[in-house]
């Protein structure tokens, strides 16, 4: 998607042009996203996509480590990066999410996640991934995505 450019649904997504993330894309759909994040997307070399963000002192729990909730509000961020693709029609939610943590994310790191979309239904989408940092894995989950009717 070009840079600034509207779904139908109000989305705007925005390629930055300077700084950290120039090349990435960042799309303000979500308020609690937007607090939480800010999260990014561009295609990987692969063709597949990322979802990234720098962890901040905000994302972190009593033990210096990035908070659970703060990986699972990313991951649920991620589902819609990866399935983006299949979601042409309108308005979609998350029926579904299922994660296991398997590693920590100090301050200051690059988090990323990558997945696919291993089915996309008539009214589901089920998608699977894994958030990583420093090439180490810190969440893998999967998810369904509900199809639902586009807003009026």
């Amino acid at each position: 998607m070009d840079g600034g450019e509207e779904q139908a649904t109000g989305w705007v997504h925005k390629v930055v042009e300077s700084g950290e993330w120039a090349g990435w894309t960042f799309y303000s759909a979500d308020p609690f996203e937007d607090h939480a994040g800010p999260y990014y997307y561009r295609i990987g070399e692969d063709g597949r996509p990322v979802a990234a963000f720098r962890a901040e002192h905000k994302h972190m729990n009593g033990g210096g480590f990035m908070h659970g909730g703060a990986i699972m509000t990313f991951a649920d961020y991620a589902i819609f990066v990866i399935a983006r693709e299949a979601l042409t029609d309108g308005h979609s939610v998350t029926a579904s999410f299922n994660g296991d943590f398997v590693g920590s994310v100090p301050p200051g790191a690059l988090v990323e996640c990558t997945g696919e979309v291993v089915k996309n239904a008539r009214s589901m989408v089920f998608v699977r991934g894994l958030i990583t940092t420093g090439g180490e894995p810190v969440m893998n989950f999967s998810a369904i995505i509900k199809k639902t009717r586009p807003r009026t």
